[in-house]
């Protein structure tokens, strides 16, 4: 059964699509000329690039250089998973030449890709081999609480790939031999920035391996589960208070299991995030004599700082956490 989560952000995606619909067959009757100015899918000679969110942007960023002009379409502070698009952004999907996304993250940019951008979508999921939903987290599958519906999908696998650089720079690697398709005049350029990137985030993985490699603890409490995928990587065990979608309540039960469990492993630290109320994180670690730590999913760009900066300070947050030399 559809959850009211999916059912709203459908209801809402359709509209919009609608009247995006209605301002882009005016917008082409007014200019007449739109293909002529966009070739091949560029604007003003660039490639135009639309991120759906803050990991992406950055990949296309780093990866694009100045050969493209990158659009994100969700802005700093606003959870990913939340976005409604405005008929502008829906119609400027008409005009772009490649939009990076991540199936089942975000209801009203797959739906908005299918009919306005068909062909034109890299999704980032089907760049490499994904996680079930739940993985990281035996104990979510003890309990029906929010899990393969809540993006607005029948989605049977966690979207939140970034969080392992070893697969991010798979993704990397494979955005440039898209832009390279997309803009055979540049393709060497996109796919040194490729390498660059990819060579970039495996260095980082190689620094999240070496220091959480001989941590007394590995049980990591988080607020939803996003970091399956850090994880699965890293020999981690995640215990997430709420599932794949950060807005769903837990049930009581759901968090007297989550106390439950983390007494018996001895957690410390309950970590609550950056776009989301610690308000549940905060209850639960008093039941639990533990203490709240941020564990940034970087689903928006970090004050500051950078996707890669962000992953360095999830690492110091999690050698705290977990008892590492």
């Amino acid at each position: 059964m559809m959850s009211d989560f999916s059912r709203r952000m459908r209801m809402r995606g359709a509209a919009l699509l609608a009247l995006a619909t209605v301002l882009t067959a005016t917008a082409a009757c007014g200019s007449g000329s739109a293909d002529s100015a966009r070739p091949g899918g560029a604007q003003g000679g660039k490639p135009d690039v639309t991120a759906a969110m803050y990991p992406l942007q950055w990949l296309a960023e780093r990866v694009g250089g100045p050969d493209v002009t990158v659009t994100g379409l969700t802005k700093p502070g606003v959870e990913p998973h939340d976005l409604e698009l405005s008929p502008l952004q829906v119609a400027g999907l008409e005009e772009t030449s490649l939009v990076a996304y991540i199936k089942g993250v975000q209801p009203a940019v797959d739906e908005a890709v299918e009919q306005h951008a068909a062909g034109r979508g890299f999704d980032a999921a089907a760049a490499v081999k994904t996680l079930p939903a739940v993985a990281g987290d035996e104990h979510a599958e003890e309990e029906a609480h929010p899990g393969e519906e809540e993006h607005g999908h029948d989605l049977a696998y966690d979207p939140h790939l970034w969080l392992d650089p070893s697969r991010f720079a798979t993704v990397a690697t494979q955005l440039g031999e898209k832009l390279a398709a997309v803009d055979p005049a540049h393709a060497q350029g996109y796919k040194d920035r490729a390498a660059k990137t990819a060579a970039d985030l495996t260095a980082l993985d190689g620094e999240l391996a070496r220091g959480l490699s001989a941590c007394g603890s590995k049980a990591i409490v988080t607020s939803h589960t996003a970091f399956g995928y850090l994880a699965d990587r890293y020999g981690l065990h995640q215990i997430g208070v709420s599932g794949l979608d950060p807005d769903a309540e837990p049930s009581p039960a759901r968090l007297a299991e989550v106390a439950k469990v983390s007494k018996q492993e001895k957690v410390t630290t309950i970590f609550t995030e950056t776009l989301v109320s610690p308000k549940v994180a905060e209850v639960l670690a008093q039941e639990v004599g533990a203490k709240t730590a941020v564990l940034d999913p970087v689903e928006s760009q970090p004050a500051g700082g950078d996707y890669l900066s962000a992953m360095r300070q999830n690492l110091t947050a999690l050698q705290a956490a977990l008892n590492c030399p």
